[in-house]
C-alpha cells in the first residue's frame, strides 16, 4: 500500500485532493460576495498614478475570474461524480447476470475511478470463472449420477436374471431375459444368442433381439468356420468398432449380411467346454465399445453360462432319476424303459407281460376346490395303494400328473384284469368313508398284454390308454381291457 502524501495538483491519484481542490475555487464565490456585504468599502480600491490624479480600479473583472474559477471547479466535480454515475450503470448490468460484460469506465485512468473498474472487472471475472466451474461441477455430478443409475439398472439386471436361475425358470425363459438386457449395452440393435448342443460341431439360434431377417433365423454356425465360428473356437472375445478396423472375408460377409458395423463377440465356456456365443452389434458410425461395455457384457455371459450349465446339469439329473419325488414310485422314463427289458424277456422265453395304467377321475376338479397340498396327500395314499397291491417283481410308476401305471411280468391279460379290478376298488374304498362326496376318489383303468395288444412298450401303452378312454367313457370308476 502506498503512504506516501499526494501532491497537490490534479493530476494527483486521490480523489481526496481533487475534492479538496474543487471545495475551494466552488467556495471562493460565496466568500467574495460575503465579504462584499460586510466590507463593501473593500472592494473600492482607488489608486493614485501620481499625486495630483487618482485612479478607480473597477469589480468586474473581478467578478468574471470567480466566475471563471467557480466553472474550474464544477468541471473537476463532475469529472469526479460522472464516472462513479456511469460505473453504477455498468455493474447493474453485472447484478442482472450478464457476466460476460465489462466495464469500460475508468480506462487508463490513474486514480480511485481506475482502481474501482479494475476492480469490479477482475470480480466479474471470478464470478464468471466460478460459475463455470460450478457448471463443470454440476456436469459432473449429472455424469456421475447417471453412471450410478446405469449400475443399479446392470445390478438389478442381473439380479433378475440369478433370481430366475435360482427359481429354476425355464431356460428359454432366462435366455429371453438375459438377451433384453445385454441390448441395453452398447446402443445395440441387434443380439444375438447361439448356443452348441452336445456332441455337435454347430451351434445354432436360441434367441435374438432385432429386426428379423431370414438370414438371422436361419443362422447356423459349424465351429471353426467363419467370423462366429473361429470367435468360440479360438477361445476369444472379438471387438468390431472404429478402434478396430480389421477387414477380412468373414468380417465383411457378416458386415454385409447382418447390415451392422460395430459388434462385440463373446464365446460361452464353463471349465474349458463350449457352450456358446454372445453377440451384440449395431450400425452407427464412428462408435467404439468402452471398457465398462465389455466388463458389463462379461458379468451377463457368467450368468448366461451357469444357466446354460444348470439346464444342463439339470437334464443329466433327470436322465439318472428313476424315482418319482412327490410319491417315490418310479417315474414314467424308468416304467418305460423297464417295460421294453420284460416284453424283450418274455418274447424270449415265449412268456406273457401286462401293462395296466390308471387315471384317477375328476382329479382337477378336485385340486380346484381342496388345493395343492390336499391333491399331494391324495397322491400319496393312492400310491402306497398301488404298491401294496403287487408283488416284489412288479413295478408301479406315476405315469403323469395324476396318471399312475403297473408292469406285470409273467401275467396275461385275464390275470391282469383281475389285479386291475382289485386294486380300483381298494381305491373306492379308500375315500368312500369321506363326509364330503367330492373328496371320494375314484380310478379307471386300461390293460394290455404282449403280444396280444403290441410287441413294444409304446404300442402297450397306446392300447392301454385306449382302453382307459373307454371306461371314462362309460361312466369312470371302471377298468378296460
Amino acid at each position: 500500500m502506498n503512504n506516501k502524501p499526494n501532491k497537490l495538483n490534479l493530476n494527483s491519484r486521490s480523489l481526496n485532493v481533487k475534492l479538496m481542490v474543487a471545495f475551494v475555487l466552488s467556495s471562493i464565490i460565496p466568500i467574495l460576495i460575503l465579504m462584499n456585504m460586510i466590507f463593501p468599502s473593500l472592494f473600492n480600491f482607488t489608486f493614485k498614478v501620481n499625486e495630483m490624479q487618482p485612479l478607480k480600479f473597477n469589480i468586474l473583472p473581478i467578478l468574471i475570474i470567480t466566475i471563471a474559477i467557480a466553472a474550474i471547479g464544477f468541471y473537476i466535480l463532475k469529472r469526479i461524480i460522472d464516472p462513479v454515475i456511469k460505473i453504477s450503470r455498468e455493474a447493474s448490468h453485472i447484478a442482472e447476470g450478464n457476466f460476460d460484460h465489462v466495464i469500460k469506465v475508468g480506462i487508463g485512468r490513474d486514480d480511485e475511478i481506475g482502481d474501482l473498474s479494475s476492480a469490479l472487472d477482475k470480480l466479474t471475472l471470478r464470478i464468471r470463472q466460478s460459475m463455470e466451474e460450478l457448471s463443470n461441477y454440476g456436469e459432473k455430478t449429472k455424469n456421475i449420477n447417471t453412471e450410478i443409475h446405469k449400475r443399479v439398472v446392470i445390478l438389478s439386471n442381473l439380479l433378475q436374471i440369478g433370481n430366475l436361475i435360482s427359481q429354476g425358470s425355464k431356460l428359454e425363459e432366462i435366455l429371453k431375459v438375459s438377451v433384453d438386457k445385454i441390448m441395453q449395452v452398447g446402443q445395440s440393435e441387434l443380439g444375438l444368442l447361439l448356443t452348441k448342443a452336445e456332441d455337435s460341431d454347430f451351434l445354432s439360434l436360441k434367441c435374438f433381439r432385432g429386426q428379423e431377417s431370414e438370414r438371422i433365423s436361419n443362422l447356423k454356425v459349424r465351429l471353426g468356420e467363419g467370423l462366429l465360428g473361429n470367435v468360440i473356437h479360438k477361445k476369444e472375445v472379438f471387438i468390431l468398432d472404429k478402434n478396430n478396423k480389421q477387414s477380412s472375408a468373414d468380417i465383411r460377409y457378416w458386415q454385409e449380411s447382418f447390415g451392422m458395423r460395430n459388434a462385440i463377440f463373446i464365446p460361452l465356456y464353463v471349465r474349458g467346454k463350449a457352450l456358446g456365443l454372445i453377440c451384440i452389434a449395431n450400425n452407427k458410425e464412428d462408435f467404439f465399445y468402452t471398457t465398462d461395455d465389455l466388463e458389463i457384457l462379461e458379468i451377463f455371459v457368467k450368468q448366461i453360462a451357469i444357466a446354460l450349465e444348470t439346464d444342463f446339469l439339470h437334464f443329466r439329473v433327470q436322465k439318472l432319476e428313476v424315482k418319482d419325488p412327490l410319491t417315490g414310485l418310479y417315474n414314467e422314463r424308468f416304467i418305460k424303459a423297464r417295460l421294453d427289458e420284460e416284453i424283450k424277456r418274455a418274447v424270449a422265453y415265449q412268456r406273457p407281460c401286462a401293462f395296466l395304467l390308471f387315471n384317477v377321475d375328476n382329479f382337477r376338479r378336485y385340486h380346484t376346490l381342496f388345493g395343492e397340498l390336499a391333491s399331494e396327500t391324495a397322491l400319496k395314499k393312492i400310491a402306497l395303494t398301488l404298491e401294496d397291491s403287487v408283488t416284489e417283481i412288479d413295478r408301479v410308476a406315476r405315469f403323469g400328473d395324476n396318471d399312475f401305471a403297473v408292469v406285470l411280468p409273467e401275467r396275461n391279460k385275464k390275470e391282469a384284469l383281475k389285479i386291475a379290478e382289485e386294486i380300483r376298488k381298494k381305491l373306492e374304498y379308500l375315500f368312500k368313508e369321506e363326509t364330503e362326496v367330492n373328496k371320494r376318489l375314484t380310478m379307471s383303468g386300461g390293460v394290455s398284454e404282449n403280444p396280444i395288444d403290441g410287441v413294444s412298450s409304446g404300442e402297450l401303452i397306446d392300447h392301454a390308454r385306449e382302453m382307459l378312454d373307454q371306461a371314462k367313457a362309460h361312466g369312470k370308476n371302471l377298468v378296460k381291457a
